[in-house]
């Protein structure tokens, strides 16, 4: 696991905290952060393994113990709010949060309200497999709340995978863009189930349809969080 410290020089400033499942989205999300709210303490944590092993094993008990330690962890290094940044195991990060009493985050869960608004037809597209359960259980979720139904299908885009593990942004953007202009004839709205296919939006503007990304509207999320615990 790694922790990047608070960039505020008080040891007890409470942070906005982020959990990353891979260290590629502390730069994304720093940017953000210096653009939309740059005088927020901020600490990163990552740990690679929990999606590794979710992909491999599924959301196991074991998995969800170590998240709710990763949680924990956070709260006592001062954390006000916790973003968890991975789709995969953003629903059992928000459920550690309820049980500890702490308000965490799924980076998702904004984007996909937005999802539902657009429309009836959305399509999930998603470069891991393990990422599409917990992405459809979410569309569906905020449907109900919002007394809406709709239509999902999927587009699982694997061969883009290994672009990104290569650290070819080009190519995974590009194997992603592909795919999206395939499904945007039957949507009402593409929803782009992992941070790190945001970028992804950009390499195809003149789709029909709204093609919605996590990173922003999620953060803008944590950060009327933190701002409301101060």
């Amino acid at each position: 696991m790694i922790a990047r410290q608070p960039r505020a020089n008080a040891p007890m400033t409470k942070t906005l905290t982020f959990l990353h499942t891979s260290p590629v989205h502390i730069a994304t999300f720093d940017r953000l952060l210096a653009e939309m709210a740059p005088t927020i303490p901020t600490r990163h944590v990552v740990d690679e393994d929990l999606l590794r092993d979710a992909r491999a094993s599924g959301l196991t008990p074991e998995v969800a113990r170590r998240i709710d330690k990763a949680i924990l962890s956070a709260m006592a290094g001062g954390s006000a709010v916790v973003l968890c940044t991975c789709s995969t195991i953003g629903e059992c990060a928000e459920r550690a949060g309820r049980s500890a009493g702490h308000p965490v985050l799924r980076v998702d869960r904004a984007m996909a309200e937005r999802a539902v608004a657009a429309g009836g037809r959305i399509v999930v597209a998603a470069t891991l497999a393990s990422t599409i359960a917990p992405t459809r259980e979410l569309l569906l979720e905020v449907a109900h709340q919002a007394g809406r139904t709709v239509a999902i299908t999927v587009a699982l885009i694997e061969d883009a995978w290994p672009h990104f593990e290569r650290g070819d942004n080009a190519g995974y953007r590009q194997a992603i863009a592909a795919r999206l202009r395939d499904a945007a004839p039957t949507a009402d709205a593409i929803v782009l189930a992992q941070a790190s296919m945001a970028d992804a939006a950009a390499s195809c503007p003149d789709l029909p349809v709204p093609v919605l990304s996590s990173p922003r509207p999620g953060l803008e999320a944590a950060i009327r969080a933190y701002r409301a615990s101060a």
